[in-house]
């Protein structure tokens, strides 16, 4: 079942104070600490781990979107947290990667967000739970 779409404020975005957006100064330095960060799946899925336990915003109007390539995204939200690389130089090191790196990364990217969405619908069941008694005691 998908999750409903949030719309968040670009403002909110945690995403926007890691450069995910941003420019720098050397791209190819940028590129090749890219290319090495992104072509070692388990550092990479760390911090794809860490962008969803950190940036809660970016995660909640990106992961919410069905719409948007959230590998992708989830990819870039890494890279950004880990090197303060914007996500266009991000793309650019995926196409330097092997068929199977990016076999790996994909599957850390899906562990990611699978693990995001299980945490998400389960907080959204608590607070349900939490809000239906409060509802009704409020009609009686």
């Amino acid at each position: 079942m998908k999750l409903t779409r949030v719309w968040l404020p670009f403002e909110s975005w945690e995403e926007t104070k890691f450069n995910m957006w941003g420019e720098v100064l050397d791209r190819r330095l940028y590129l090749q600490r890219a290319i090495c960060f992104t072509g070692n799946h388990r550092l990479y899925g760390r911090y794809m781990k860490r962008v969803t336990d950190e940036w809660h915003n970016s995660c909640l109007n990106a992961l919410t979107d069905y719409n948007l390539n959230r590998r992708a995204w989830i990819g870039h939200a890494a890279c950004a947290l880990a090197l303060r690389c914007p996500e266009d130089i991000t793309r650019h090191a995926w196409s330097f990667l092997s068929n199977e790196q990016q076999l790996l990364a994909n599957k850390q990217a899906d562990r990611a967000i699978q693990s995001w969405e299980m945490r998400y619908r389960q907080s959204a069941r608590i607070q349900s739970t939490v809000e239906t008694p409060l509802l009704f005691g409020r009609n009686t």
